[in-house]
């Protein structure tokens, strides 16, 4: 890929995903595309809103969402509403090694990533095995900044 702080052309997009074991199809490349461009994680539906003047339907973009999950390009959380959010995984960027915090407005319901740092699980006796696995989802509530 060209350097770190830029962001892939559409040719290193289908090499990631070709190298994933995907076919590199237009939709895939779009719903890709639009999640680069988020800094948060954004939900099926504002994903289709985004993509609908393109032409793509939500059935596709959301097997599409599913397939990129299952290869490890995205990743998927619920906080806590039932509504999956999506996000590109960022190898080498701030979020590259499972999951990281979130904090969820009460008020509004933004969702916006935490730096990893901010979080620190120490090992303790008598504490769930889960809190050593990776994979563990942790999420913040309150009032965000804006809504305060």
């Amino acid at each position: 890929m060209a350097r770190s702080t830029d962001p892939p052309n559409i040719d290193e997009l289908r090499s990631l995903v070709r190298n994933k074991g995907l076919r590199a199809t237009a939709p895939r490349l779009a719903v890709l595309r639009r999640l680069l461009a988020q800094k948060t994680p954004v939900s099926h539906g504002d994903l289709c809103a985004e993509l609908a003047p393109e032409g793509w339907d939500r059935a596709t973009i959301y097997r599409n969402l599913i397939d990129l999950t299952e290869v490890g390009l995205v990743r998927r959380t619920d906080v806590g509403d039932h509504v999956w959010r999506f996000e590109l995984v960022r190898e080498g960027g701030e979020h590259d090694s499972g999951t990281h915090p979130h904090f969820v407005c009460n008020s509004c319901g933004e969702v916006a990533c935490l730096p990893d740092e901010i979080v620190e699980v120490k090992p303790a006796r008598g504490i769930p095995r889960a809190l050593r696995k990776k994979g563990l989802e942790i999420q913040f509530r309150g009032t965000c900044d804006r809504c305060a």
